[in-house]
């Protein structure tokens, strides 16, 4: 039996897609067929254009992810422009950083605000249309920190925590409303997020050592992962969180 990844005539919603992992994302997507919603702060001119040369359509709705506000209206928008929302990936998110000791409520609201709480209601909001469709693919965007604990990241800790705990919950509720809810921890990506410890060579080489793989990971490489997890390869998924480390959860 054939196993299809292909996603020609599906339309996917990407949050998050200017640069890095969401960009990649998002193009592997369109280079698998699907067409573009890409949800963020400023236009993705770059992400457009490549999708564009793929012959992918794009549609760019600007919305603030801090509060849960624009979710709404966001999916109305996006059913409106392309008539249906057949993938959703949960990419937008921030870091803070600071000993513990010192991390202040802001910087906790902040991350946990867009990092957990709008991935969750942008998941009951697309996930109402998918159940009324029947079907549908959703993914998280986990961390390596859903299964550690990390180092001076009290609140993106707790937040990528609750990514998997809300992806395995969904899961639950979801898999028999044919609905397929599952998340990608990546390892350690070469993004402006990690732009910190690249910079620190001792804290870049002490990770690299761990890594099998023996490089930083690219966003490209999470690419393969979305796919098949909006693909009907991936029919029989649900719950899963997986890791796209390079082997570093192994060591």
């Amino acid at each position: 039996m054939a196993i299809s990844f292909d996603l020609s005539g599906k339309v996917a919603l990407v949050t998050g897609a200017n640069t890095g992992i969401g960009q990649g994302i998002a193009l592997a997507l369109a280079g698998a067929g699907a067409d573009l919603v890409l949800v963020g702060h400023l236009p993705p001119e770059e992400t457009i254009s490549a999708a564009g040369k793929l012959g992918r359509k794009t549609w760019f709705i600007e919305a603030d992810l801090l509060t849960i506000e624009p979710v709404e209206g966001i999916v109305q928008q996006a059913l409106d422009a392309a008539g249906r929302i057949d993938i959703l990936v949960n990419n937008a998110g921030i870091i803070r950083r600071a000993d513990s000791t010192e991390f202040s409520e802001r910087d906790w609201d902040e991350v946990m605000n867009i990092n957990v709480k709008t991935v969750f209601f942008m998941c009951q909001r697309v996930g109402r249309h998918m159940i009324e469709r029947g079907s549908g693919k959703i993914i998280n965007i986990a961390s390596m920190l859903s299964f550690q604990g990390g180092i001076r990241v009290p609140s993106y800790t707790a937040s990528k925590s609750g990514v998997a705990g809300i992806t395995r919950l969904l899961a639950n509720e979801w898999a028999g409303k044919g609905i397929n809810i599952n998340a990608i921890a990546p390892g350690y990506v070469a993004t402006d997020n990690t732009a910190q410890l690249r910079a620190d060579p001792e804290r870049s080489q002490a990770i690299l050592d761990r890594i099998p793989a023996g490089r930083w990971a690219s966003p490209e490489d999470m690419g393969g992962a979305a796919v098949f997890l909006a693909s009907p390869a991936s029919d029989y998924v649900q719950g899963h969180v997986l890791a796209v480390d390079g082997g570093w959860l192994a060591r």
